[in-house]
């Protein structure tokens, strides 16, 4: 071999080596920050997009991966089960996770998803910590990664701590606000004591740095979209509509003020950037998942509607501190591939129930149904106590009071769905051993089946008309209806060597999990299907 020949192959070996090398470091994102707004709907960026910055949202559209209808492929969005199967990629027929709580057959009570009366407040926490992640069924995306490597890291944030753990899992670290100083705190079945770093935040009162003492729209009113106001002050419109039927004491508390107003998601986003900065997350090969649960917007939004100038002026606030995180975690480098963003949405929400330039619409009584369906019950088979309790579209039977009775169990589930049928706001009904026992391939009743975990999920399980709502006072607005409005979101996706492109195709959400885990090289968790985003 000549000498020219010999030297060309060992410069091509070093190129090649070169190109290998750098292809391992940006294989895959050191860190992977999944942030999930309460409430979004999928087509609100758009709907808003006049008056949004090119560095914050549409950052992430433009220079990354945008899907505009990403779906929930089930009927009941709770907070608990959407949020479920974003960390799980699962449904809930399969991540068990229905609701915040259900019922017990055995001993009557009301079971909490997160209550835990072993695991306790931190030391010196001001707020209640008796939960822990005991009774989450399906491994979550930092469940499998902590799993594969102890040598990473998991920190999931929110306001509630029920969004805090069911995104996290079992493992790493959620962090949630407790609701006496808004501080941050987490419970004895994660972590003994607060690091130094946030004890010291929650000390130095950081949070009440951006609390919005008055909180004034953004930009000119004339720039709005929306007209109903209700608690937002400087607003000087002709077409402006106040709302008069809103709980204005809602924001008086230091943690009202967390709750209700945009303040919450930029306390939580503050927070985040010092968590990436305190605990070193991102700096290494061992790859890290910052969780992020925006539940100010779903507050806002259940409180006074996606109409309101209030929901309108949180999504433009939110706008610029996603700017700003972008800027902290990217700052102006072009090489994006050492971190991903995610950004999707808990669920939408349904239109207000009672516009103000227009008729009200419906709302059904949950209490009068469970009186006149055990009316009913009474009227056939003895008076009795029949309705052990209900939950979230789902009415649970006294088993207790059936057995003692003679009476069959599957009878009597069928008798009060064809009852509820005859209810004025009830579309549909289905007993749980309708659900069990066959297999729906279409419509609201597969839909109603994804929702549905035998163990958990009551007796008899409804949906309400479109556009009807539970009737409680401190709603507008709600999530749980299971139509278009309540199940259609964005999904975002970048940085990570993510390629940019927009999908308007129909994906489903329970894919997002697999697509994240399948970037930073894991398994997908146990009850996804494993299948990944296009």
């Amino acid at each position: 071999m000549n000498n020219t020949l010999r030297n060309s192959i060992l410069a091509l070996v070093a190129i090649i080596a070169t190109i290998g090398g750098a292809y391992a470091a940006h294989s895959k994102p050191r860190l992977v920050v999944n942030i999930i707004v309460g409430t979004l709907r999928n087509d609100d960026i758009e709907r808003f997009s006049d008056n949004l910055t090119q560095d914050g949202f549409k950052r992430i559209m433009n220079g990354g991966a945008y899907y505009t209808d990403a779906i929930y492929d089930f009927s009941h969005c709770s907070d608990a089960s959407t949020l479920a199967t974003i960390a799980t990629g699962a449904l809930p027929s399969d991540h068990g996770i229905v609701s915040d709580s259900w019922w017990s057959y055995a001993d009557g009570s009301r079971i909490s998803l997160i209550g835990d009366v072993k695991s306790h407040p931190v030391p010196f926490s001001t707020g209640s910590g008796n939960y822990s992640a005991n009774r989450l069924i399906a491994p979550t995306m930092g469940d499998m990664l902590l799993s594969t490597n102890p040598d990473s890291k998991q920190f999931t944030i929110a306001i509630d701590p029920l969004s805090a753990i069911v995104l996290n899992g079992k493992s790493g670290t959620p962090i949630w606000a407790e609701t006496n100083q808004t501080h941050w705190t987490t419970a004895t079945a994660f972590a003994h004591t607060l690091p130094a770093w946030l004890d010291k935040y929650n000390r130095d009162d950081i949070n009440e740095r951006y609390t919005l003492s008055r909180w004034t729209p953004l930009y000119k009113a004339s720039m709005y979209k929306n007209s109903e106001v209700a608690i937002m002050e400087g607003i000087n419109n002709k077409h402006t509509m106040l709302l008069s039927d809103v709980n204005l004491k809602l924001t008086e508390s230091a943690y009202g003020k967390m709750c209700y107003t945009p303040a919450g998601n930029t306390m939580l986003l503050k927070l985040a950037a010092a968590i990436i900065d305190k605990e070193g997350l991102g700096i290494d090969d061992n790859t890290d998942i910052l969780n992020i649960c925006l539940d100010s917007s779903r507050y806002i939004a259940q409180t006074y509607g996606p109409e309101s100038l209030e929901y309108e002026d949180m999504i433009y606030r939110l706008d610029k501190d996603i700017n700003e995180l972008l800027s902290t975690l990217y700052g102006n480098a072009e090489d994006t591939s050492h971190i991903m963003v995610v950004i999707t949405s808990a669920h939408g929400t349904s239109p207000s129930y009672n516009p103000v330039d227009r008729s009200e619409r419906d709302r059904f009584n949950t209490r009068q149904m469970e009186v006149m369906v055990n009316a009913y019950l009474s009227a056939h088979h003895g008076s009795d106590s029949y309705i052990l309790g209900y939950n979230d579209k789902a009415i649970y039977l006294n088993h207790k009071v059936i057995l003692e009775k003679k009476l069959s169990i599957d009878d009597i589930r069928d008798e009060v769905a064809v009852f509820l049928l005859q209810l004025r706001g009830i579309a549909t009904a289905r007993s749980s051993t309708a659900l069990r026992n066959s297999a729906f391939i279409e419509g609201r009743a597969r839909l109603m089946q994804h929702s549905f975990y035998a163990s958990r999920s009551g007796d008899i399980l409804f949906d309400l008309m479109p556009g009807w709502i539970i009737e409680d006072s401190s709603y507008r607005s709600s999530a749980v209806g299971g139509y278009s409005y309540d199940r259609h979101v964005p999904i975002m996706i970048y940085g990570g060597g993510i390629t940019t492109k927009m999908v308007d195709q129909q994906v489903d959400m329970s894919h997002l999990a697999p697509t994240i885990c399948h970037s930073i090289g894991i398994d997908a968790p146990w009850s996804s299907e494993g299948t990944t985003l296009p």
